[in-house]
Parts: C-alpha cells; sequence; structure tokens
C-alpha cells in the first residue's frame, strides 16, 4: 500500500483537515496529524484490515528549540503482514501559556511497548501524556528537575551533594579529565 492510500483511508474515516501536513518525498514520508485525535488515528491504522500497522517501532519526542517554540511526537510504525511503513507527527507548544507540559493523548492504549517510549519522552522531553496508565520518569529519578533533552535545559550543578557538571579540564581525584557530559 502506498503513502497516498495510506492518506486517503485516514482523511476518508476522519476528514482531510486531520492532516495538518505531510512530506512524502522524505527518506521516511511523513503525515503530521492534529494532536488530540493522534490516538483515533492510530486505533483506526491497527484496527484497519487494509493497513494493521501491529507495531510501533518506536516513538520519540523532539525538541525544536525555543526558537521554533514546538515539540513533536514522531511515532514509527509499521505492519509486520503487510510489510508497510509509517510516520506519523504531531507537534505541539513547548509549554502552555500557564507553563504547563504539553498535552498528547496516548496510544498505549493501542500498542503496549508505547507505555515505556511515552515515559521516556515525559522524562526527558517534558511532555505529557493524557490517559497514561503509569506516567513518571523512567531515566532520572523521581526528583529530577526539569527534561534533560530540552534544548534550553541547564544542568545543575550538583544533585543532593553530589557534583553533576565537570567542565572539561577539571580535575576528579588526582584526574585530569579531557571529556565532557555536556
Amino acid at each position: 500500500m502506498s503513502f497516498e492510500e495510506i492518506k486517503a483511508i485516514i482523511s476518508n474515516k476522519f476528514g482531510p483537515e486531520i492532516i495538518l501536513g505531510e512530506n512524502a518525498l522524505a527518506p521516511q514520508p511523513f503525515l503530521v496529524i492534529q494532536t488530540e485525535r493522534i490516538a483515533d488515528v492510530c486505533q483506526e491504522l491497527f484496527s484497519n484490515s487494509l493497513t494493521y500497522f501491529d507495531f510501533l517501532s518506536c516513538l520519540t519526542g523532539l525538541d525544536n528549540g525555543p526558537e521554533a517554540g514546538t515539540l513533536e511526537v514522531i511515532y514509527h510504525l509499521y505492519s509486520i503482514p503487510y510489510d508497510h511503513h509509517l510516520v506519523l507527527k504531531v507537534i505541539t507548544e513547548r509549554n502552555t501559556p500557564a507553563g504547563d507540559l504539553p498535552v498528547v493523548p496516548t496510544v498505549s492504549t493501542v500498542w503496549r511497548t508505547a507505555d515505556w517510549h511515552e515515559r521516556e519522552a515525559y522524562d526527558l522531553v517534558g511532555i505529557y501524556f493524557a490517559g497514561h496508565p503509569d506516567l513518571r520518569r523512567i531515566l532520572c529519578v523521581a526528583d529530577w528537575e526539569g527534561h534533560p533533552l530540552r534544548r534550553d535545559y541547564e544542568w545543575p550543578e550538583y544533585y543532593h551533594g553530589i557534583k553533576v557538571r565537570y567542565d572539561q579540564h577539571n580535575e576528579v581525584n588526582g584526574f585530569k579529565g579531557e571529556a565532557s557530559l555536556n
């Protein structure tokens, strides 16, 4: 099934306005979907006998930087029986006007593996997945402040008395480090 045929299935089911953008010429062609409808689209692509995207290969959070003011969630879908690939994206503001994290509906109800992917995107990029069954940090400790993969993230100097940030030429226990953790 071609990219255009999959796009037509989505448009026919939900209306053409659900697709906010596309790039059919990218190495991995993608559709940009309305954020609030992403779970509905994913459920349709999973349930539809013509597409049957039964595997969520990857879900990634991406910060486009403070200048752009947006975050993305990128979904890599695969249909094992049909050997179809598709990339979906949602684009949201970095934070709400009140300063809260952006909200994207969970797709963990469609693919259970999304549970872990969404927790990682929440933890590292700061995207809240509404309806997620257990949205908590997965890589950072529970009381860590901020989201380390945001482009404007500033690493703390210390965490509970432990030095976190080491400059390139700091000496630690008599060893002069050559690499930076920054």
